[in-house]
């Protein structure tokens, strides 16, 4: 198997999950922001280009409003944005739509994305969604991301359920899920992560298996 062709894809790490409205729950903010730094690092070191995504709301919306202190992005990845081969902003959860960016892949024949970022819960579960059909391979880094808790009407979750929930969903079909540490050794090796499939994931549910 050839090596994949990665694109670092940083997926709104902007100061409305910090200080805003929607500060993130699981894992540990500061602990997701390391890991992302650490991939960012990482990938810069061995020449994977890294594409820095900020949401973008209209302008006196109460979340990622231009105009607003939290739109921008968190100080350690500023410092890093320099660095960046790509930046965009987007107006819906999935980091293609209306934004140029499958184009901006293609043109330099990227084959996997990895995602990093926030939040699970929406802009990285639909960005994984949206990549499918597309056909680019998806990783996502599992403790470079993070969660929100829920309550609706539809029912309720805490965060770390909603986290580890949505990384087994991904990792059944949509991605290969990963810790940041072992997808910076697979760059190292210049090796694929490896996901699971629905089939496998549901039989060993049946069973019992953990």
């Amino acid at each position: 198997m050839s090596a994949p062709r990665r694109a670092l894809i940083v997926i709104d790490v902007q100061q409305e999950y910090f200080d805003g409205l929607l500060p993130i729950q699981y894992p540990a903010r500061d602990e997701s922001l390391t890991r992302i730094a650490e991939a960012m690092d990482a990938a810069e070191q061995a020449g994977i280009p890294t594409v820095i995504v900020q949401h973008e709301a209209p302008a006196g919306f109460p979340v990622f409003a231009p105009e607003s202190p939290t739109f921008g992005l968190h100080p350690e990845i500023a410092s890093r944005a320099d660095t960046a081969a790509h930046r965009i902003t987007k107006p819906f959860a999935s980091v293609f739509a209306s934004t140029g960016l499958e184009a901006w892949l293609r043109e330099r024949e990227i084959t996997t994305i990895t995602l990093v970022g926030y939040m699970t819960n929406n802009c990285v579960i639909g960005s994984a969604a949206a990549a499918e059909p597309l056909g680019f391979t998806v990783e996502v880094l599992s403790d470079a991301t993070g969660a929100i808790g829920l309550v609706n009407a539809a029912g309720s979750a805490p965060a770390q359920q909603v986290h580890e929930t949505v990384m087994a969903l991904l990792n059944s079909n949509w991605a290969a899920v990963a810790a940041t540490s072992d997808w910076t050794d697979a760059v190292r090796s210049g090796q694929a992560l490896v996901g699971d499939n629905l089939v496998e994931s549901a039989a060993r549910e049946g069973r019992g298996d953990t």
